[in-house]
């Protein structure tokens, strides 16, 4: 799932529009009119509840009913924040360091409400604004909220990255804000804490006229020195200086779950229908019908709340949601494992795999099982399964991983996985092909067996017990880094991304794999910024919208672009990149692999495309403890194209599906990503063929025509014990070029050379020793960058070491 930190706050910022409340406050027409008891007359004294000096500390509590809150986070923060972005209206206004007052969490993070505490500094350090609106320059007040926030870059203290390149708070804060696109981010309530340096600074006490805080029509008072907490939520304010205050954060509502679970069956489902029908985010480009969905399944729902059956209810949920071919679409499945068990408990001993040449062969089989018994062997065809064809037969195969409904692809491989499941007492007839034996049908009974069934996972191999990002450096010197989640603790996955940089960088691997074939997502924006350590310039990488009221349909706003935000230089890596995918690569790892196609050097190495979900979710509650998950915000690329819903990150370098590939013994997506890197490092290469000595020393040399930006490489065996010259050179001795040799791998340097010490451009290698044993090298040259293509000579001379 890919939501945005604070809960998909940033990303679901406009969900829902809320109403903007104006409040009515004295006008300049009214300046000489003495005030009620609820009226303040402009540029008086604030009047003062509780003045006990200005508020030490404050207290509150932060509730939440989102599943999202806590996911990822290791380091919740309550802080005073800084609020000159708003009243500069500067969306992109960072809070200074210096500004960020720290409070304590003081009960459980992870159990909500929970509590807080923040003393106040003697005197706070942050930013002075003048609102008073007077044409007078004033030395001007600071305004705080305060707000939740997780730390995940960095220090404890908050950073560009941690900021989402800054705005002011609408979310988990003491402030309640607009969520209307016009009056985004506008306060509407709450409470604020002011400090005045001086008993001479006017702050408004009302929103005046207009709805709108620090604008021109505010009424001014005047506030005494210190701390005042302002109560937005009374007309006109309120102005408290009790030493201890309570201020409560509130939870935005576009973040607050829905919950029907109360209603009865017909009544919840009605609420699920309306609510996806209008924030769901894909149903034009999926072509829904939400009433003949609705009229599809209600009878189903009304005959199970006659009855109040629980499974007949949950059953028909589950048929819906099916039907939408989004992998993000999903219910909690508790009332419906049993079916889940008794439909996939059995089976024949095999997992099966469909070629790029059409025909479906067993990939896995399992000793002692029916499929050996009957001499089905890896590589065996599978013509037919109880008498259907076998290609007919995967179509209507169910799947209950409703994940891989997104793509063609991730739900072909699902109906393979469960084409070959079977509830326990039934008897199978398969119809198969041996290798190099004729067709055959036998009927095989199913037995209690899951080994084939785990074969086949798109997580398979992968223990649960991974750190979410682990590193080495591979036997070709290229560095590998593989990221199982971006769900994990977020912190602890920065400070493992960042020490693999510092490792690689400081290790000069020449490229880097980043091995994404199993990550389920998670948070898109620190997917997002993970792979902004690849680029050297900050770019727009996508947008989302999201349903408005306001407008009656989805908005995408352009202040909230997906964005890269750079690390620190010296962490930023500008070498080559292969990324490994697959389709159980989804949602934020897709949007973590797609940032890599805006790279000129970067590969996307894999078998198929990823998964294709591509949105952010919410999820809501019904009746019986069934919760479900949608996709409610549309995501875009840069030029607001639809790019991975449905589709997912195709492959620029594709590895076919072959009985070779599928029984190597080597990981083969592994291999073709080294060599797309060392086609990035080294350029294109063609095979010269071989040289050989012979039996004895001497000289062997070969001519070929070189192409720009091509090198030719030969396979040479070095004699034992001798002394090896190597020499590049065109007919003139004018061709500026460059020599290198390597292991018998392809891909450990062993040494180079660019240009003969007399000064010739053409290249020199002298006296490379070859020790005890004759062992083999791959040999290459090429042009240099802007050299034509011309004939160059490889000339090589052995000698016997003894000899010098």
């Amino acid at each position: 799932m890919a939501y945005r930190k604070h809960l998909i706050l940033v990303l679901l910022m406009f969900v829902l529009a809320v109403s903007v409340t104006v409040v009515s406050a004295i006008g300049e027409d009214d300046a000489t009119t003495p005030p009620s008891d609820d009226e303040v007359a402009p540029g008086e004294m604030a009047p003062i509840v509780d003045d006990e000096g200005g508020p030490v500390v404050l207290h509150g509590t932060v509730t939440y009913t989102n599943p999202f809150f806590t996911s990822g986070v290791s380091q919740p923060l309550i802080i005073l924040e800084d609020q000159a972005g708003f009243v500069d209206r500067n969306e992109y206004f960072l809070f200074p360091p210096e500004s960020q007052v720290l409070g304590q969490i003081t009960t459980n993070f992870y159990d909500s409400p929970f509590g807080y505490s923040l003393a106040l500094p003697i005197e706070p350090q942050g930013s002075l604004r003048d609102v008073d609106n007077d044409d007078e320059q004033d030395t001007g007040v600071m305004v705080f909220a305060v707000a939740y926030w997780s730390n995940t870059f960095g220090d404890p203290l908050l950073e560009e990255r941690d900021m989402y390149g800054g705005g002011w708070s609408g979310a988990y804060a003491s402030t309640r804000t607009s969520t209307n696109p016009d009056l985004q981010g506008e306060y509407v309530g709450g409470q604020i804490l002011v400090y005045a340096p001086d008993d001479e600074q006017g702050f408004p006490s009302g929103f005046g006229d207009d709805g709108l805080l620090f604008t021109d029509d505010d009424p001014i008072v005047t506030l005494p020195q210190g701390y005042t907490v302002v109560n937005m939520d009374t007309d006109p304010f309120t102005f408290d200086r009790s030493r201890e205050q309570v201020l409560d954060l509130y939870e935005p509502e576009v973040s607050a779950v829905d919950d029907f679970s109360g209603m009865d069956y017909v009544e919840a489902f009605d609420a699920m229908v309306e609510k996806m029908r209008v924030e769901y985010a894909f149903s034009e480009y999926y072509d829904l019908d939400w009433d003949e969905l609705s009229e599809t399944y209600r009878p189903q729902v009304q005959a199970a709340d006659a009855s109040h059956d629980a499974y007949l209810f949950a059953m028909a949920i589950r048929d819906l949601l099916w039907e939408i071919p989004d992998g993000h679409v999903s219910m909690s499945l508790d009332l419906l494992i049993e079916d889940f068990q008794g439909e996939t408990a059995g089976g024949l001993g095999i997992a099966i795999r469909e070629l790029d040449d059409g025909r479906v062969i067993v990939n896995y089989l399992v000793p002692g099982t029916p499929a050996e018994e009957v001499g089905m062997e890896l590589g065996t065809e599978i013509v037919a399964i109880d008498g259907t064809p076998i290609d007919e037969y995967l179509d209507n195969t169910f799947i209950w991983a409703h994940q891989a409904l997104a793509t063609e692809h991730a739900k072909r491989l699902q109906q393979l996985r469960y084409a070959t499941r079977f509830e326990m007492g039934t008897t199978v007839e398969v119809t198969f092909i041996n290798p190099g034996e004729e067709e055959q049908t036998v009927s095989m009974d199913v037995v209690p067996e899951s080994d084939s069934f785990s074969f086949s996972s798109f997580n398979a191999g992968v223990t649960g017990i991974e750190l979410p990002v682990e590193f080495e450096i591979l036997p070709s010197g290229y560095g590998l880094v593989s990221i199982y989640s971006f769900s994990d603790d977020e912190y602890l996955t920065v400070q493992l991304w960042e020490r693999m940089i510092e490792t690689f960088k400081a290790s000069g691997v020449p490229g880097i794999i980043i091995d994404m074939r199993n990550n389920g997502g998670g948070s898109g924006f620190l997917a997002d910024q993970m792979s902004a350590y690849f680029f050297e310039e900050p770019i727009v990488v996508g947008n989302s919208g999201v349903y408005n009221e306001d407008y009656g349909d989805f908005y995408f706003d352009e202040r909230g672009e997906d964005k890269l935000y750079l690390p620190p230089e010296e962490l930023i890596y500008p070498g080559p990149v292969a990324v490994i995918v697959s389709p159980a690569c989804f949602s934020a790892c897709e949007f973590f692999s797609y940032n890599f196609t805006l790279r000129d050097d970067a590969a996307i190495v894999g078998f198929y495309p990823t998964g294709g979900l591509g949105g952010g979710v919410e999820d809501f509650y019904m009746p019986e403890g069934i919760s479900i998950r949608f996709t409610v915000s549309r995501a875009v690329d840069p030029e607001d194209n639809i790019h991975i819903e449905g589709q997912g990150v195709a492959p620029t370098v594709t590895v076919p599906v072959t009985e070779e590939n599928l029984f190597s013994e080597a990981d083969v997506l592994l291999t073709a990503a080294e060599d797309a890197l060392t086609e990035m490092v080294r350029g294109v290469t063609v095979d010269g063929g071989s040289l050989s000595f012979g039996s004895s020393y001497g000289t062997i040399s070969a001519t070929a025509n070189v192409q720009p930006d091509t090198g030719v490489q030969y396979t040479v065996n070095l004699p034992a014990g001798a002394l090896v010259s190597f020499f590049v050179e065109d007919a003139d001795g004018t061709k500026d070029t460059y020599l290198a040799i390597y292991d018998e791998t392809n891909t450990v340097l062993l040494a180079d050379n660019d240009d003969m010490e007399d000064g010739s451009p053409n290249s020199a290698l002298v006296e490379l020793s070859v020790g005890d044993t004759s062992f083999p090298v791959v040999v290459e040259m090429r042009l240099k960058e802007g050299q034509e293509a011309g004939d160059l000579t490889l000339t090589i001379e052995s000698v016997p070491e003894a000899s010098q």
